[in-house]
């Protein structure tokens, strides 16, 4: 009799193993399957951006949450004017926000505000010009040049924090934005 119990007990103590490993692998792959789903959410769809830094004031300040969607950046529908996140051309670590001034093709001026001579480049095939909104404090395509269209990680399109400022962003405050005549 008591062997049978023995037997009985390991039974339940097998069942309750099973029952608590079919869970676990369970959870397991509901976690990997939403994990998958969110990545290729961020990925492909767009993500939230905490902004840091002066180069986009008066646009975007330090601590602004802007979305930025990567549907553009894949169908190639990035536009003059347009907001930006790409990767540093120095620190491929660190993202950067920055306006785009020119195209491939365009003609840009390379100097600064209060530079008396100005200077001028075009943009190469495969690139884009971009410069921050704070000409004065802003590292930008004036001290490294045209940007990797294939560095671009999306398009800034909406400002979600802090609430009073909710809302599509606002053109450039420099005017410096290339017009296309075609």
């Amino acid at each position: 009799m008591k062997r049978c119990n023995d037997v009985c007990c390991v039974c339940v103590g097998g069942e309750m193993f099973r029952s608590a490993l079919g869970k676990t692998l369970g959870f397991v792959g509901y976690t990997i399957q939403y994990g998958c789903v969110a990545h290729c959410a961020f990925e492909y769809i767009g993500e939230f951006v905490a902004c840091s830094g002066p180069s986009m004031e008066p646009t975007i300040t330090s601590h602004n949450v802007v979305f930025s969607e990567r549907l553009s950046r894949h169908l190639c529908r990035i536009e003059n004017g347009d907001i930006v996140i790409a990767k540093s051309p120095f620190d491929p670590h660190m993202n950067i926000c920055k306006r785009v001034i020119g195209l491939e093709g365009d003609k840009v001026c390379t100097s600064g505000p209060s530079d008396v001579f100005k200077t001028h480049q075009y943009v190469p095939k495969g690139h884009v010009w971009l410069e921050g909104d704070n000409l004065r404090n802003s590292t930008d395509s004036r001290s490294y040049g045209p940007v990797p269209y294939a560095l671009i990680r999306g398009r800034v399109c909406l400002k979600l924090w802090p609430l009073h400022h909710v809302g599509a962003l606002n053109q450039s405050p420099t005017g410096r934005v290339v017009r296309r005549s075609d």
